[in-house]
């Protein structure tokens, strides 16, 4: 049975199968000008299809994440107000989006994807989310475009059926992952690795199992080094089986946001290397895009889709 799907997809054209998870469809309004870049999420899907790097049927329109995974980590009151747009306009000012139905729906099924990937990554090894990463979430606000914490929703969620007991979160967005860090401080079972701009929001930092921040205009070989140093810190102090990877394209030096140095090649060395030491570790992980706000959005799908296709060429070593 197998060998027939995949003698199925080399007729096709295709030579790799990984499963994707998307939610650009569930567009929302923003104002001219705003600073947010939604189109990079449906401009990296359709390079994906474009360049046929995955079988069409891979690629896989999220669910909604359910009230039950979201109470597990976010408070009550919280989501409610999230639901009905009675979040006050200082709240909606932190968060740095306009409220509207549209732009829940979209946290909703981004949350989703993330929940999704990770079960899938647990069956096939590895498995990607294009959007989430959204790590400056708390229990009980939002901050810096993220008004839900997927990665701690979705780890949260396999905990709770016995699927895993513990998970690794490496984030590698260019800014602190401190909701995330503030959310799972008091649990042993879900290690938060960080490594981030030192200079960079968030301004007021919260603690991680392992921090590693970097000053302005870090290049590649710095930047690599660090992150090899972390990962090999990472290995000594926690095992899992279940990574969850924030694949940031902010650290690119054309970012509006980002003050570091790293070029293409260095964030695609990035990658690789992270998705190598979870595969040398015997970890399954689940990808999310987190940031990215180069200049030129084209900047941004090309790291983002180098990390999609890195993630792809290395699918068949998990199997």
């Amino acid at each position: 049975m197998e060998t027939k799907r995949i003698v199925s997809v080399e007729i096709l054209g295709y030579n790799r199968t990984m499963k994707i998870f998307f939610c650009d469809p569930f567009d929302f309004p923003l104002p001219a000008g705003h600073r947010f870049p939604l189109n990079k999420y449906s401009l990296l899907r359709r390079q994906i299809i474009a360049s046929r790097l995955v079988p069409p049927s891979d690629l896989k329109l999220a669910r909604s994440v359910t009230e039950q995974e979201l109470l597990r980590v976010h408070d009550g009151d919280y989501l409610e107000r999230i639901q009905n747009g009675r979040l006050s306009a200082k709240e909606m000012r932190r968060i740095g989006l306009p409220w509207s139905a549209a732009l829940v729906k979209r946290t909703l099924h981004s949350a989703g994807a993330t929940v999704q990937a990770c079960r899938e990554a647990l069956t096939g090894g590895i498995a990607v989310s294009l959007s989430g990463g959204t790590h400056h979430a708390f229990r009980d606000r939002g901050e810096g475009f993220c008004l839900l914490n997927d990665s701690v929703i979705a780890a949260r969620s396999l905990q709770s059926d016995g699927t895993i007991q513990n998970a690794l979160i490496i984030d590698c967005d260019v800014h602190q992952g401190n909701g995330t860090a503030a959310l799972c401080g008091l649990d042993h079972s879900i290690y938060t690795f960080s490594i981030h701009g030192k200079n960079n929001f968030p301004f007021r930092k919260e603690k991680s199992n392992l921090d590693i921040e970097l000053e302005d205009n870090t290049g590649d070989e710095s930047y690599l080094a660090a992150l090899k140093d972390g990962l090999k810190m990472v290995h000594r102090q926690f095992n899992a089986r279940l990574a969850i990877y924030l694949a940031g394209a902010d650290p690119y030096h054309q970012d509006h946001y980002g003050r570091m140095a790293l070029t293409k090649a260095g964030l695609s060395e990035r990658d690789r290397l992270v998705l190598q030491w979870c595969r040398d570790n015997g970890l399954s992980v689940a990808v999310t895009m987190a940031g990215g706000y180069a200049k030129n959005i084209a900047d941004t799908v090309d790291i983002q889709y180098e990390t999609v296709r890195t993630a792809v060429s290395m699918a068949e070593e998990w199997i």
